[in-house]
């Protein structure tokens, strides 16, 4: 599975953006699909999080009621998919790397748990100003 993001920009605070999580390969492999972000010097911390099989979503406290976490088949045979992080009402605090993961169904402490995830994508920088 390659996981590519895209849509990181350069915002003002209070602004609105877009990421987009391209998965192609055995996607039908996948059952969580997370948005990680990275602040400098720092662990990655979850964001938001999905499982495909029935649409189930998790959040960080930091973003809930602001981001949006969403799921769509781009590929009618499963092989490719679109997984999108609609965030509003950006701050500054959410200057951070982006990136998406997926996992196998591995075991885990919990759905952010970074243990869990096979797979990453080389992330996104999204910068918000004040």
């Amino acid at each position: 599975v390659q996981l590519v993001e895209s849509g990181g920009a350069s915002v003002q605070a209070g602004g609105s953006l877009r990421l987009t999580c391209t998965a192609s390969g055995d996607t039908f492999r996948t059952y969580w699909m997370t948005w990680y972000r990275q602040f400098p010097g720092q662990e990655r911390e979850g964001v938001a999080a999905i499982y495909r099989a029935n649409g189930v979503t998790e959040y960080a406290n930091s973003v809930k009621g602001r981001f949006t976490i969403s799921v769509a088949n781009a590929n009618a045979e499963n092989r490719m998919l679109r997984m999108y992080l609609q965030m509003n009402a950006l701050s500054p605090d959410d200057t951070a790397m982006y990136y998406c993961a997926a996992d196998q169904g591995r075991a885990a402490r919990g759905v952010f748990d970074i243990a869990k995830y096979d797979y990453w994508g080389q992330g996104t920088q999204v910068t918000v100003s004040s």
